[in-house]
């Protein structure tokens, strides 16, 4: 009997083994091996099974790797790191003034942090990933040999400098200002050369081929206009009743619901704006979180610190469709204590992981419990 009992045991964890990796190789399936190739690196997001997606907006491209890093963590520890720039800065042989941090992301299976960076300024910057473990210590990512795919984006706005006097800028630079992952599908933000250049894009994955984006238009309560030109800084996923939508902040700060549904191929769809939360301010991160049995969004911003915004009654929110002169829609009120956050990502379920500026101009990586 106990021999019986034995076989049935190692029968139902070769089983379960074989499971695992057959759900493995579904979201591996179709990738190379060797060392993908990178312009930049920017916006982050973790998809199923340890899988990173990179946005490159010099390349118009997303480049999805199997980071392998799939161990469950027991019992992770919070995490606090002072100076994560200069610790990165040694890490890769030059001065902390000479990197730039330009996304964080938590893998939500092993907790590690992993950050694009770009070693030095201009054009010049050379892209890098960095993973923060358990115990506090930067590493880079080799990308040398990894199980890589990669996405171009279709029609995506002009490699070059456009305007005059201290109002150029290079468009190419938002061709992706945000991306996301939900149920089988990468979300992504940021402009086209299209006519309404504001573009959401819904991407299956694996990646296989890329259709065109669907072009949004929202009204700018803090502008009084309608707008198809600005791009989304940032977005989150949200359930409103029993559908799925992505919840966008633009500059200056008009929050904006998009029904995940109409996200299709060449389509024009205009959003609800929910809410103004204050102009001479642009959103940075934002993420979705249950505390005391009610749903909240967080935010940072470059000049009105992090909000902490109710989602009660969101689903009767009113569409603002006129001028505001500084706020109105969803409440919210501002976490005092969180100066300097520039980015944010879940860490757990009661704890968020921030970038944060201290004195002196060093960033510190720390855990803080959500508010």
């Amino acid at each position: 009997m106990k021999r019986f009992a034995l076989s049935i045991a190692l029968a139902a964890f070769a089983f379960g083994l074989f499971i695992q990796g057959a759900v493995a190789a579904k979201w591996t399936s179709g990738m190379n091996e060797g060392k993908p190739e990178f312009k930049s690196m920017g916006p982050l997001a973790f998809g199923p099974d340890g899988v990173l997606f990179v946005a490159d907006s010099k390349a118009a491209a997303i480049t999805a790797i199997a980071t392998g890093d799939t161990k469950p963590a027991a019992n992770a520890k919070q995490l606090k790191v002072e100076a994560i720039n200069q610790k990165i800065a040694a890490l890769l042989g030059t001065a902390a003034d000479q990197i730039l941090i330009n996304d964080l992301a938590i893998n939500p299976i092993s907790h590690s942090a992993y950050l694009a960076v770009s070693r030095g300024r201009g054009a010049d910057a050379v892209p890098a990933l960095i993973r923060v473990k358990a115990d506090g210590q930067p590493e880079v990512v080799l990308l040398d040999k990894v199980k890589f795919s990669r996405a171009d984006l279709p029609n995506p706005p002009a490699d070059a400098m456009v305007g005059q006097g201290n109002r150029q800028n290079n468009p190419r630079l938002e061709a992706i200002t945000d991306i996301g992952y939900l149920d089988g599908r990468l979300f992504i933000a940021g402009l086209s050369n299209e006519e309404f250049a504001s573009t959401l894009r819904a991407i299956p994955f694996p990646f296989k081929a890329v259709a065109g984006g669907t072009s949004v238009e929202i009204y700018h309560g803090s502008h009084g206009r309608f707008e198809t030109a600005a791009p989304i800084r940032t977005f989150t996923t949200f359930k409103i009743g029993k559908e799925d939508h992505l919840l966008a902040a633009y500059t200056c700060t008009p929050l904006v619901q998009f029904p995940i549904s109409e996200l299709k191929p060449g389509a024009k769809i205009k959003g609800k704006t929910i809410a103004e939360l204050g102009n001479r301010n642009r959103p940075l991160d934002m993420i979705v979180y249950e505390k005391d049995g009610k749903t909240y969004l967080l935010m940072a911003n470059n000049s009105r610190g992090v909000m902490k915004i109710t989602t009660e009654q969101i689903d009767k929110a009113d569409s603002i469709t006129a001028p505001v002169p500084d706020k109105k829609g969803l409440a919210y009120e501002t976490i005092a204590s969180w100066t300097g956050v520039d980015q944010l990502d879940r860490f757990d379920a009661n704890h968020v992981i921030v970038l944060r500026r201290a004195e002196g101009g060093s960033l510190n990586l720390e855990s803080l419990p959500l508010p």
